[in-house]
């Protein structure tokens, strides 16, 4: 059976102090989750190409360091099914 990957957006902005530049990941993930492949992104893809899309906005500025994300539902960058 062939597993299914999917990308995913991750957005690490900072809610208190909204000139910070917001920080994008994209990540290969498999259907269980795992994450296979990390890639940080220059800015905001212009075309809707992901399955999913989190959104951390505690102001941390690496991905390991946070702890909850919030999915954000209907999203621009994300593609319809």
């Amino acid at each position: 059976m062939k597993q299914k990957n999917r990308k995913i957006l991750v957005i690490l902005s900072n809610r208190w102090d909204r000139n910070q530049k917001p920080r994008l990941l994209e990540l290969d993930c498999d259907a269980e989750g795992n994450i296979h492949k990390r890639r940080p992104l220059r800015s905001l893809p212009r075309e809707a190409r992901f399955h999913e899309v989190w959104e951390n906005d505690e102001g941390r500025t690496e991905f390991d360091a946070c702890f909850r994300f919030s999915r954000k539902y209907g999203h621009k960058l994300q593609k319809r099914s």
